[in-house]
């Protein structure tokens, strides 16, 4: 039963086959067969008509013709390839003439072979030869430098001279042999070998050298169909009967392997798309070469074993053995000059670090899938890993490297075998989703998601990892350079959304990105301006509302939109960077206001400035001298600044912890803002060093009838680690008295007052018991 259900399904593979395969190139190789048998047929006497023994020539002829036009009208074929077959078809059609005369000729005169048409066949084939050779030349070829072409030459040339070798033995030698009767046969016989050898030195060379245009396979075939032409006529010396022309049997076969090239070529260009997805692997020789020079040595042993020349023969064998131990020495070498070629070629086209394909090669695949053919849907999904730079910073590149190799390694699992993942460079790698559509894409961006949340262990850190995707959608015949960039700017939107999510690419997107890129110009010109000013929120003692700090604010004096919050620019500029010299100038800033209160109000003065720290800020590795150096510069005491980070900023340990504990170490305090709301956890309050925890204001403001479960456990919480409290978002009197009564000693809030300018911070030291300072801007 197995066997049965086996041989069933072969059956099956066979008829699809024969269903896809052309109906003409079928047709032809039916051809080969009944010919070939009702030749054999006939080799002692005829048989029946002898028109049965010439019509396959014409058939195949017109047959070919056929299949060649039928290529050179395929669309999806280059120029170059279309008409290259065109001008095939035009050499088809001139042999298949020829065929038309000899046949003609042969059944007027059935014992004469067809020879009377020698003539008219000889400029019909000269002509069609002569096609051949100009279609070939006309290929562009891929041998760029003077050594190549000088190589495809020299191959080519060892093809042809091999070929004339097997001319002079079966077919010159032996009209020689026949005398001067036989003169104009003979300058004929010359005329075609000329032409011959000049086909076969221009197909080698195509062989050779490329196949750009040209269908590998298809040319290979075409070449073998030229050779069994060329060298069929040798076999006719040993034929006895008048009527039986080898051609009669050899045509219908030459036919059909050029009508097989045809089709080839054909289906070549419908799947061109998947070839070049799957790239072509070549050899780093020729072997059509060394199979000419092994042709010429079986010849001359040949030719010395007939001779019973055994001198000669001993020669030749040295010879031959000489050649083929050169041969096989040129051929090693070759092959180690292929294996050290293939490793520069993955080198130039390889991430070191990865091993995935690097820029270049994407470049090249992307290309290639937006050039298939038809309406084809090609994805792009560009993944940057969030927070890298922390990794880099915190635990050192090796960690780093690390991390890229298992990511490089998940993101393979993610695809399809005929998707593309790239390294771009950094932290940026790219996926090219070929053949997809959106729903398609998004499913493949949630696997990567899924793939990359799971924790990454190297030299015993458990590294979490987040990342960005930015998908742009693409059709066949988009550019390159745009789809990259539309996914970019995909991808910046998701980390403006938060990170680890996709989005993909909308034409709105555009115009954020050219917005932040005038933010950026803008705020830059804004710090190194007039531009940015500080405002002060009062920080008060609850028990008697005196003055005991301030709380730096930062605002932006836009030169077209007015004043600016810091929620307008401060994130933009945490995403690019400019959060750096922007704190620098904040603190800078900060300590030269105190420093001037300080000289008119002396001890008067707030005790304090708190001023508020990025996690970008807290990686960067000067950040404890870049402040030391403003604290000099401005001559207060360190104790007198106040830095603010949040949980969220040193939940991660490393730079930044590294960063407060230096800062901590010159006499800066460190104040944990918006406790509560983040990663708190003993752990962190124990490896971080800090001074003061700020209560966020969701826990001042709970409704009076409820209990303050959270700000009693955190009072409670900082006094058994003697840290000072300060309670945020006071805004009532009733909140302020709660706190006071729970225990804590200082708040802010618009209760007290709000944010205002420096001088009127100065006014308001005067008082120190008012609760009703005027406020500077309104509430939000």
């Amino acid at each position: 039963m197995g066997a049965l259900i086996r041989l069933w399904t072969a059956t099956q593979v066979l008829v699809l086959r024969v269903r896809r395969t052309n109906r003409l190139l079928l047709a032809s190789g039916f051809l080969v067969v009944p010919s070939g048998m009702w030749f054999v047929a006939n080799l002692d006497h005829p048989r029946g008509p002898l028109l049965l023994l010439w019509l396959p020539e014409p058939l195949s002829a017109v047959i070919l013709a056929l299949v060649y036009r039928h290529t050179s009208r395929a669309e999806q074929l280059p120029m170059p390839t279309r008409r290259f077959w065109r001008q095939l078809s035009i050499a088809a059609i001139l042999v298949g003439m020829g065929c038309v005369a000899q046949t003609v000729d042969a059944l007027r005169d059935p014992f004469g072979g067809g020879q009377h048409a020698g003539s008219v066949m000889l400029v019909l084939d000269s002509g069609a030869v002569l096609v051949i050779v100009w279609a070939l030349y006309r290929l562009p070829l891929g041998a760029s430098t003077r050594g190549e072409r000088l190589r495809v030459g020299l191959d080519g040339g060892t093809v042809m001279l091999a070929t004339a070798a097997f001319f002079w033995h079966f077919q010159t030698m032996p009209l020689l042999a026949l005398g001067a009767a036989h003169r104009a046969e003979l300058v004929a016989q010359a005329l075609v070998t000329v032409l011959a050898l000049v086909a076969v030195f221009a197909v080698a060379k195509v062989v050779l050298s490329s196949y750009a245009f040209i269908d590998k396979m298809a040319l290979r075939l075409l070449a073998f169909a030229m050779l069994i032409g060329s060298l069929s006529g040798m076999l006719q010396r040993y034929l006895v009967e008048p009527y039986l022309v080898f051609t009669q049997v050899s045509m219908p076969v030459v036919m059909f392997f050029a009508a097989w090239a045809g089709e080839r070529q054909r289906r070549a260009g419908q799947d061109r798309g998947r070839s070049a997805a799957r790239g072509a692997r070549r050899r780093p020789f020729s072997v059509l070469p060394y199979a000419a020079v092994a042709a010429v040595d079986g010849l001359l042993l040949t030719v010395n074993v007939s001779a019973d020349n055994h001198d000669g023969l001993v020669v030749a064998f040295s010879a031959v053995a000489l050649t083929g131990v050169v041969v096989v020495r040129q051929v090693t070498a070759f092959q180690d000059n292929g294996r050290l070629l293939a490793r520069l070629d993955h080198g130039a086209t390889h991430d070191a670090l990865t091993q995935l394909p690097n820029r270049v090669l994407f470049g090249e695949r992307l290309q290639k899938a937006l050039t298939v053919p038809g309406d084809r849907t090609v994805c792009v999904a560009l993944i940057d890993l969030d927070d890298f730079k922390v990794v880099n910073d915190t635990l050192g590149h090796e960690i780093g490297d690390v991390l890229l190799i298992a990511v490089a390694r998940r993101l393979a699992t993610c695809v399809r075998e005929q998707d593309t993942v790239a390294r771009l460079g950094g932290d940026e790698f790219v996926v090219v989703l070929d053949g997809i559509d959106r729903a398609a894409a998004d499913a493949a961006a949630e696997r990567i998601i899924a793939a990359l949340i799971r924790p990454v262990v190297a030299d015993g850190h458990e590294l979490r990892i987040r990342a960005s995707i930015g998908i742009a959608d693409g059709r066949s015949g988009d550019d390159v350079s745009q789809l990259l960039r539309r996914a970019d700017i995909a991808m910046y939107a998701a980390k403006r959304r938060g990170g680890s999510g996709y989005l993909h690419y909308e034409p709105g997107m555009a115009g954020t990105g050219a917005d932040d890129a005038g933010l950026g110009a803008e705020l830059r010109e804004a710090i190194a301006g007039d531009q940015l000013f500080l405002l002060y929120q009062p920080i008060v003692a609850l028990d008697g509302g005196r003055l005991t700090g301030v709380e730096a604010l930062v605002r932006w004096t836009h030169p077209v939109r007015g004043v600016l919050p810091p929620a307008e620019f401060l994130p933009f500029a945490e995403r690019s960077g400019l959060i750096v010299p922007l704190g620098r100038w904040i603190i800078r800033e900060a300590c030269r206001q105190i420093a001037a209160w300080q000289a008119e109000h002396g001890e008067a003065r707030p005790a304090v400035v708190n001023v508020n720290v990025s996690a970008r800020e807290l990686r960067e590795p000067t950040f404890a001298d870049d402040v030391a150096a403003v604290l000099a510069e401005t001559g207060i005491a360190p104790h007198r600044l106040v830095l603010e980070v949040t949980e969220t900023t040193v939940f991660e340990l490393g730079t930044s912890v590294a960063n407060l504990r230096a800062l901590r170490h010159l006499g800066i305090r460190i104040s944990l803002d918006d406790f509560g709301t983040g990663h708190s956890t003993l752990t962190l309050l124990q490896d971080c060093p800090v001074d003061e925890l700020k209560l966020d204001r969701s826990f001042a403001q709970v409704d009076p009838t409820a209990e303050p479960t959270i700000a009693t456990a955190v009072i409670h919480l900082a006094k058994a680690l003697g840290l000072h409290v300060v309670a945020e978002g006071v805004e009532t009197p009733q909140q302020a008295n709660r706190l006071r009564l729970l225990g804590y000693e200082a708040a802010q809030g618009f209760y007290f007052a709000r944010p205002m300018p420096a001088a009127q911070v100065s006014e308001a030291i005067g008082a120190p018991e008012s609760h009703e300072l005027v406020a500077a801007e309104p509430a939000p």
